[in-house]
């Protein structure tokens, strides 16, 4: 059987989003159960929030695009502030909290280069 694969999916925005999902359910899933419905399930969707953007916003026109990249960017920051909750309070070691920073790091990174992307494509086309 075909897989039906949308244009969004070969984004490497799209891709390291993903890769990030992952990272933040293996280490929430260590947290206390006590924080299921509190800092494991804000990390989780903020985490997930970064990737439905793109894909809700790829395919649209470059400003309606931007705006869900720029969603996405406060779910990045959302994820920094979990992150660094979940050291404080011990539930993520200083090597943990370094990686989700260095992958949220490049995901930002990313995220202002498409950003810039679609500006200047916008601009060219209003030329």
């Amino acid at each position: 059987m075909k897989v039906i694969k949308f244009k969004f999916e070969d984004l490497k925005l799209y891709q390291k989003a993903l890769d990030f999902i992952d990272a933040t359910y293996n280490s929430t899933n260590n947290f206390p159960i006590k924080e299921d419905y509190a800092l494991t399930s804000q990390f989780r969707m903020a985490s997930i929030s970064i990737a439905l953007n793109i894909a809700e916003g790829a395919g649209g026109t470059n400003a309606q695009f931007n705006r869900f990249l720029n969603i996405s960017n406060g779910s990045i920051k959302e994820c920094v502030v979990c992150s660094t909750i979940a050291k404080r309070l011990g539930y993520l070691n200083t090597e943990e909290d370094y990686n989700n920073r260095l992958q949220l790091e490049e995901l930002s990174k990313i995220t202002s280069s498409l950003q810039k992307y679609l500006k200047s494509n916008d601009q060219n086309t209003n030329d």
